[in-house]
């Protein structure tokens, strides 16, 4: 299944055409950005390079994503599926030199949020190319309104204010002669629109002024209006002869003030680096002890749940907590070749050794019942020795099944075999095999052990050999009797087969 990045690349152009684009092919836009006036229309262009249609190409114009996309046109037509919902109504792609490879994007009644870059992406077949187009929206605000608010700090504030500009504009405060007179910073702030209000402040203090003008300048266009406001001398704050003097006078005992505070301030922080200097110490101090004590807590954690493990996987210390389950090998007789009139009894058995080679196949029997009686832990040992050809594990009967003598298609076996130098797992439902997983065993075993864990449903395969887990069956729960199960053969079921 396609995801929706690579179907956002599927677009196409449908206009009859000649050829295709070779995988050579550029986009190219206009090097300058495009500037267009606030509630105008804008349109951006771009063109494939060499010259070729495109007819057969898919044509996307996105911002910073590929979707939801400024325009799509596929199929000869727009998919407003895909489409921002800022811009639906108000695009269109012109089309008109599509033959050589030239579209353009009409957008209507520009906003201030249109501003920024654009995209304008090719798809032909594996081969994709784009080019950027910048669009600046130039916003001219209102004439600005300039009034006086009042005395401040012995001279006349006055406050100058203008909205509907965009980007951002310039505020600058001149005298009657053109001379800029410094300010503080205009603040601004930015309408539902994003169109910018600015408001600038000044302090007028010297009476002869007369007049000052309030500039508001676009940064793009350079486009400015501004407003003027006169300045009455009356207006202006009378100083008094002792306020005079004390002007003269304030400045020494400002710089004496000035020194006092300055020394006092550099005793208090010398006496603060100090104290955090002390603070940072104690706190590096109890840091190092905690990490101390968390490293001693963790390497005596480690060391726990290492000899936890070591004694679940060891086979020697698993014995001590299973119970051994002394295992009787018995195999059908056959009929006895000094009695060939003798047929063969069903009901005897005979006792025999793994060394025996003339059995088929066995089951095994724990003295005449199963493993779960008592739900208990226990395991039994075989010795392989060099046997090429054997299958060992448990197998399980329902509850109804009637012990080891239950119809076969009722057994499940668990078991590990060995067939020409091969070791599997294997589950078996006769009549076949349901699950199996090869085995690497890199020293063969003399011995194996099976461990049988009925409340947690595991029966283990360890060989003696080297003390190593060869393999485990672990499942949900017993449904039934387990008993153990030994055959001289790999496991191949057929309705003759002995089991």
């Amino acid at each position: 299944m396609k995801t929706p990045g690579f179907l956002l690349l599927l677009l196409l152009l449908q206009v009859p055409a000649r050829g295709s684009a070779g995988p050579g092919f550029s986009v190219r836009g206009p090097a300058e950005p495009v500037a267009v006036l606030l509630g105008a229309d804008a349109t951006l262009s771009c063109h494939l390079s060499p010259e070729q249609s495109t007819a057969h190409m898919d044509i996307r114009w996105h911002r910073a994503q590929l979707s939801p996309a400024v325009l799509v046109y596929r199929d000869g037509q727009e998919r407003s599926g895909e489409q921002m919902l800022e811009y639906r109504g108000r695009t269109q792609l012109l089309g008109s030199s599509v033959r050589t490879g030239a579209v353009a994007l009409l957008i209507r009644h520009v906003r201030a949020s249109d501003d920024g870059q654009y995209r304008c992406h090719f798809q032909d077949g594996p081969t994709s190319r784009e080019a950027t187009v910048d669009l600046h929206v130039i916003g001219v605000g209102s004439v600005p309104h300039v009034h006086m608010t009042g005395p401040e700090e012995g001279g006349i504030r006055v406050l100058c204010s203008s909205g509907g500009w965009f980007p951002a504009p310039w505020v600058q405060w001149t005298d009657a002669a053109g001379v800029k007179l410094p300010s503080p910073s205009a603040s601004q702030t930015q309408d539902g629109d994003g169109l910018f209000h600015v408001e600038a402040a000044l302090v007028v203090r010297d009476s002869s002024l007369g007049n000052v003008t309030c500039s508001v300048q676009n940064p793009r266009s350079g486009q400015e209006k501004a407003s003027s406001v006169f300045l009455p001398e009356p207006f202006f704050p009378r100083v008094s002869p002792w306020k005079v003097a004390l002007a003269g006078t304030a400045p020494v005992l400002a710089l004496l003030l000035a020194g006092v505070s300055y020394a006092g301030w550099k005793i208090h922080g010398a006496r603060e680096r100090e104290e955090e200097e002390k603070e940072q110490e104690s706190r590096e101090t109890d840091q190092m002890r905690v990490e101390k004590e968390r490293a001693v807590k963790d390497k005596d954690d480690v060391t726990a749940e290492f000899e936890k493990r070591k004694k679940l996987y060891d086979a020697d210390w698993r014995k001590e907590h299973f119970t051994h389950a002394p295992v009787t090998l018995r195999l059908k007789c056959p009929p006895s070749s000094t009695d060939p009139e003798r047929k063969e009894d069903p009901e005897e058995t005979q006792d025999v050794s793994l060394s025996d080679k003339d059995g088929d196949g066995n089951l095994v029997t724990f003295q005449g019942k199963d493993f779960i009686s008592d739900r208990r832990r226990y395991y039994w040992e075989v010795d392989i020795g060099d046997t090429d050809e054997w299958a060992l594990g448990m197998y399980e009967e329902p509850t109804e099944g009637g012990g080891s003598v239950g119809d076969i298609r009722q057994k499940k076996f668990r078991v590990l075999e060995k067939k020409g130098g091969r070791y599997r797992a294997l589950v078996c439902c006769p009549p076949g095999v349901s699950q199996e997983e090869a085995l690497s065993i890199a020293k063969h075993p003399q011995k194996v052990v099976v461990f049988v864990d009925y409340e947690l449903s595991d029966i283990s395969f360890y060989s003696m050999t080297d003390g190593t887990c060869i393999f485990s069956f672990t499942q949900d729960s017993f449904s039934g009797s387990l008993y153990p199960y030994f055959r001289q053969k790999s496991m191949e079921f057929s309705p003759s087969a002995p089991y």
